[in-house]
């Protein structure tokens, strides 16, 4: 056995690598069992063209033992080996080269959260000692005249190497777990750092003779080699209990940069749930991390599955995705990507894609609203239900305006509740103008979004303003009292001192609409009617709905009975209080307001007391 001495200070290495690692020093699994497939690896391409060291041994795989008798991990592969040689130049010189010097200029960087300093020279083997307070190698060549050599170290600056012991070709490293790590004796512990860092590695990986990896590894193959009950497996296996996709993306790029991987469009939730990201990244099947900032656009977190960047270092940390030029060009190809799929699905798939569409539209919105490409790519699959949609249709902005144009002079109506809504649907439905639901939360932002976008887009809520399609233009208004005035001053008049200081803000129109069976509607300004859409939804974790907007208008349908009657003055003589006409017009305001659900707890209770009142009149 013979000594060496490493040229460089290690005593200021390995406390830096136990230091800033110790928050992920489980990140040696990682490491080791990496470079145990590269050596496996790499005996593989040799046994095509080379002789090899017990060539009968094609049973490539990895085995982890668990020792707890006496504290070890051991880590064996039957690879490619390693000389007494090779040991030396590639354990003792090249994982130090330079070592020292970077050592000080990490320290001096004041960088104390990077965990990502393995790999930036060589240190992947060396990370064995965040956990070990000795590791030895035994290994033995591929080469036919090699023999077994040993090298040990406690990571200090001198090493032990010489001749090993191990009898077939391969390498086997042994961990003496330091007595702050016991958790690396462990089994179960071992399983799950395979099963998080190493699953999909294409070689068999045993812990403690009992195979611990999934191995297949779906988004390395060809997409049209992939079944679509694969893509399903596949993803209930990455996410279990969370249900089926709603569908994938499929990545397989080769130029200009390698990316390969497999998206899916999860069922939300919640739309909040457009915050929260689930895509792992990986580095040829390797395991990197589950944080994909910078890698992909915050509008697309709410995307499940894998991307994997075989040319991205194995150890790469946070801000090494944020940073590396070639990952912007990354994200924009992953964006396009979703956008092709999405336009994809709906000229090829329209049944699925409008089935799909509750579920991901507040996605697509979302990200239109925070990318122009992506806006530009899937403006043509922005579709819309149809309130009357017994049918199920749908219809795109473009679609409604062809239909719809000359009827509502350019406006796009819709609706965020079709029941309370319900009046001013049916008027519209008569007329054949057809009407958008948009209830999601998103939608108010997201139509304010659009009118910028594009100014050929007026939207209007179906209780923001009646179109003159429903009006009776032929209707005529020939209702004159004793004195003189007309029904639009003698009903104003009415419902003015009915309603009292309430009544005060509220503006009243008396119209001929074509459907007399409605007395009243409420209708609120546009803008007045997002302003209080965003307020509700800024108070959503509040007490409860802001109070229904007091500047609104109150239009009274002339051709109705109830308000013909209203219009003549009261017959009614020798009562105290409130006439009946009175109670009548109270109870027509407030049950157009209840038909929207524009009525608050504190309103409720007028309105009942109003109608018992009324009904105490009436017998």
């Amino acid at each position: 056995m013979q000594k060496g001495k490493l040229d460089v200070r290690t005593e200021n290495i390995l406390p830096i690598i136990k230091k800033w690692l110790y928050s992920e020093k489980e990140i040696f699994v990682r490491e080791l069992v990496s470079n145990a497939f590269d050596a496996l690896a790499k005996v593989r391409k040799l046994a095509l063209s080379e002789d090899i060291r017990d060539a009968d041994d094609d049973d490539f795989k990895i085995e982890i033992t668990t020792d707890k008798e006496h504290r070890q991990l051991i880590i064996a592969d039957n690879g490619i080996g390693l000389t007494g040689e090779e040991i030396r130049q590639y354990i003792a010189q090249i994982a130090f080269s330079g070592a020292e010097e970077f050592a000080k200029k990490y320290e001096a960087s004041g960088n104390k959260n990077d965990t990502g300093i393995i790999g930036n020279f060589g240190l992947g083997f060396y990370s064995a000692f965040i956990v070990s307070k000795r590791v030895e190698i035994d290994s033995l060549s591929w080469q036919a005249d090699a023999t077994a050599a040993f090298w040990g170290s406690d990571g200090g600056e001198e090493y032990d190497i010489g001749a090993g012991q191990r009898q077939k070709r391969g390498t086997t490293i042994t961990l003496h777990i330091d007595d702050d790590s016991d958790e690396y004796l462990e089994e179960a512990r071992i399983k799950d750092l395979v099963k998080r860092y190493s699953d999909f590695l294409p070689v068999a990986i045993h812990v403690n003779g009992e195979k611990a990896n999934k191995q297949d590894a779906l988004w390395a193959k060809a997409p049209s080699g992939v079944k679509e009950d694969e893509y399903k497996e596949f993803y209930n296996y990455l996410y279990p209990f969370q249900g089926e996709p709603l569908f994938h993306v499929h990545l397989n790029v080769d130029h200009p940069f390698h990316l390969k991987g497999i998206l899916y469009f999860p069922r939300l939730g919640h739309e909040l749930d457009l915050q929260k990201s689930n895509i792992k990244i990986y580095c040829k099947q390797v395991f990197v991390t589950d944080e994909s900032q910078g890698l992909v656009p915050e509008f697309l977190t709410a995307l499940q599955g894998v991307i994997d960047l075989p040319d991205l270092p194995l150890n790469v940390s946070r801000s090494y995705l944020q940073n590396e030029p070639q990952i912007k060009k990354i994200a924009s190809h992953v964006v396009k990507k979703v956008a092709d799929r999405l336009t994809s699905e709906f000229k090829n798939n329209r049944e699925n894609f409008e089935k799909i569409w509750p579920d991901i539209s507040p996605f697509v919105k979302y990200g239109m609203m925070n990318d122009d490409k992506f806006y530009e790519q899937v403006l043509p699959v922005l579709i819309y239900p149809k309130a009357d949609g017994a049918d199920g249709s749908f219809l795109s902005i473009e679609d409604y305006l062809a239909a719809n144009k000359d009827k509502t002079n350019g406006k796009i109506y819709y609706a965020t509740d079709v029941n309370a809504q319900a009046g001013h649907l049916r008027l519209l439905k008569k007329e054949g103008i057809d009407v958008l639901v948009m209830s999601h939360m998103i939608d108010s932002h997201f139509m304010q979004f659009l009118e910028g976008k594009n100014q050929d887009y007026k939207f209007a809520r179906v209780d923001a303003e009646v179109s003159e399609h429903v009006m009776d233009k032929d209707a005529k208004n020939d209702i004159v009292d004793a004195d003189g005035k007309d029904d639009q001053s003698a009903l104003e008049e009415l419902f003015k001192k009915a309603l009292g200081a309430d009544g005060e803000q509220i503006k009243f129109r008396v119209e001929s609409l074509k459907d007399d069976n409605i007395p009243a509607m409420i209708l609120v300004d546009e803008q007045m009617r997002r302003f209080s859409d965003m307020a509700a939804m800024m108070n959503r974790s509040g007490t409860g709905a802001p109070p229904f907007p007091r500047d609104h208008t109150v239009l009274l349908n002339r051709k109705n009975p109830i308000i013909q009657s209203l219009s003549k003055p009261a017959i009614v003589t020798g009562e105290s209080g409130e006439s009946k006409q009175e109670l009548l017009a109270k109870e027509v305001y407030f049950l157009a307001r209840l038909s929207q659900g524009g009525v608050g707890a504190n309103e409720l209770e007028s309105l009942l007391v109003n109608s018992y009142s009324l009904l105490a009149r009436l017998v």
